[in-house]
């Protein structure tokens, strides 16, 4: 089996973060986004992982490479046309296999061998309350009778969610071409939804998988709420230095925390340091120094400073909060 993990995209709901970070590489409790990917795919007998990369392209192929030993190789992504052109480029460096497409920036949590056995041909799918963000599936006894991308009038609330199945991909390949060629765009992109609306209409039976859950990790709203869906499943760390833990929590070994109410559901990474301060709901980034701060809902990047604040933040890396607030 080949394995596609489209990769090239800048990010920009996530900005400041992604000014310095490709996406799929900021961290979800504990680790990067892209680490909660990979991770599950060691129970499927794979070939090759091809990464389709772009904007910091580099520092997705180092985290690659450093992290895991599975044979991979990495595309450039030229142009930003579209999930489509993205797989399309991927697909040329494969003759024959079967392929799993697994997207780098969402988090589906589903059991991938029995997902990939399910039918010659599988789509992941997740009823969601907003039908109009996401391409939508029309099913009917389990098979996908059409697919729409971004429906004003959705037929349904069956999402696409990123995680993709093919016996074969020669028919993949050919809708792809056709796109192509004729330049035909939905929404200003090459959508990969309309190549595989025209493998339903040339007769592919596409299974439709529901998968247990399904994160979304596009901006910061939905990291946070991602993060607190895994650290749930995670060992809280226990108080230290006269501080207070309130579960669930991530805190590396490396962090030094003292004077502070730590959580819940916050993520403290490596080489982090924060005194007399009380924080919920967020994430700190590598080698960030907190002191003397109220922070909720907050998503700080590498090596920032923040100190005497109250409130809530969105800063990216090397950054320096300096308020007037002051805890009695």
């Amino acid at each position: 089996m080949k394995v596609v993990i489209p990769v090239a995209g800048e990010g920009r709901r996530l900005r400041p973060h992604t000014n310095t970070v490709p996406k799929p590489l900021l961290e979800v409790a504990g680790k990067p986004i892209l680490a909660h990917i990979l991770d599950p795919l060691a129970q499927l007998d794979i070939d090759e992982i091809i990464f389709v990369t772009g904007y910091l392209g580099s520092q997705i192929k180092e985290f690659v490479s450093k992290s895991y030993s599975f044979k991979s190789s990495f595309v450039n992504q030229d142009r930003l046309l579209g999930l489509g052109y993205a797989v399309s480029l991927a697909l040329d460096n494969i003759e024959e296999s079967d392929l799993l497409i697994i997207l780098g920036d969402t988090i589906a949590e589903c059991d991938l061998a029995a997902f990939t056995n399910k039918s010659d041909y599988v789509l992941g799918v997740k009823q969601v309350d907003d039908p109009q963000r996401f391409g939508i599936a029309d099913v009917k006894d389990g098979i996908v009778t059409k697919l729409v991308e971004k429906p004003k009038d959705p037929p349904g609330n069956l999402a696409l969610i990123g995680l993709y199945y093919f016996k074969e991909i020669a028919m993949l390949k050919s809708e792809l071409a056709k796109l192509i060629k004729s330049d035909k765009k939905t929404s200003g992109e090459i959508q990969l939804t309309d190549a595989l609306q025209g493998m339903i209409e040339s007769g592919t039976k596409f299974k439709a998988s529901e998968v247990e859950s399904w994160h979304d990790c596009g901006k910061k709203e939905t990291i946070l709420q991602s993060n607190q869906h895994f650290l749930k499943t995670m060992n809280s760390s226990n108080s230290n230095n006269g501080s207070k833990i309130v579960p669930p929590v991530y805190i590396s070994e490396t962090a030094d925390i003292s004077k502070s109410t730590i959580g819940p559901n916050v993520s403290i990474a490596e080489s982090v340091s924060i005194s007399d301060s009380v924080i919920a709901n967020s994430i700190i980034g590598e080698s960030s120094t907190v002191k003397n701060a109220d922070l909720k809902n907050s998503l700080i990047g590498k090596s920032v400073l923040v100190s005497n604040y109250k409130g809530t933040l969105n800063v990216g890396d090397n950054s320096i909060i300096e308020g007037s607030w002051y805890s009695k």
